[in-house]
């Protein structure tokens, strides 16, 4: 029930900052270059059961623990998919569903496969999702416009992914060592 609890709360969370990024007048001309702040959410559900694993002893010795913010791989993925659902009907259309769930499945597969090799930072981590979201809306773009013209994006897009991913990387390892304390 807690988890369910948690879980709905940051999906609550990601939907808040998706309407607050559909508020900032943020563009330059180039379509789809957005903040990601809902991304922001994802990345610390990803990285927020890390060192979880001292929890679990200390529970068989009968202390009590209380674990908020410690999922993982599944939960981020989850809550990513609900929340592109979920703010496509409420705040915009088919469409955005479509451009959204594209980039999430490539950015996921990204992050996930980026942390897991424990090679990368969070902010690298983060950068990675940036840069792969866009990549996936550029993938759908090519197909829904049909043509390959929309390649011409790809340095702008990249650029935009990589700095927004590494301001929200920046964010989230401020937010981390706050959350994990709670």
């Amino acid at each position: 029930m807690r988890r369910t609890v948690e879980l709905g709360f940051l999906l609550a969370l990601a939907l808040i900052l998706s309407y607050v990024e559909s508020l900032i007048p943020f563009s330059f001309g180039i379509p789809g270059i957005k903040l990601g702040l809902p991304n922001l959410i994802v990345l610390l559900l990803l990285y927020g059961g890390i060192e979880n694993h001292g929890a679990d002893a200390r529970e068989q010795a009968g202390a009590q623990v209380v674990k908020i913010f410690t999922r993982g791989e599944r939960e981020a993925l989850l809550v990513n998919v609900l929340r592109i659902v979920l703010s496509g009907f409420l705040f915009s259309n088919l469409y955005a569903i479509l451009y959204g769930f594209a980039g999430a499945v490539f950015s996921f597969m990204a992050m996930y496969l980026g942390r897991r090799t424990k090679r990368f930072s969070m902010v690298g981590v983060s950068v990675l999702g940036g840069v792969f979201h866009n990549i996936g809306q550029l993938l759908v773009a090519m197909v829904v416009v049909e043509t390959f013209a929309v390649v011409y994006y790809v340095p702008f897009l990249l650029a935009a992914g990589t700095a927004t991913g590494a301001l929200l990387g920046i964010v989230g390892m401020t937010l981390l060592p706050y959350l994990r304390r709670m």
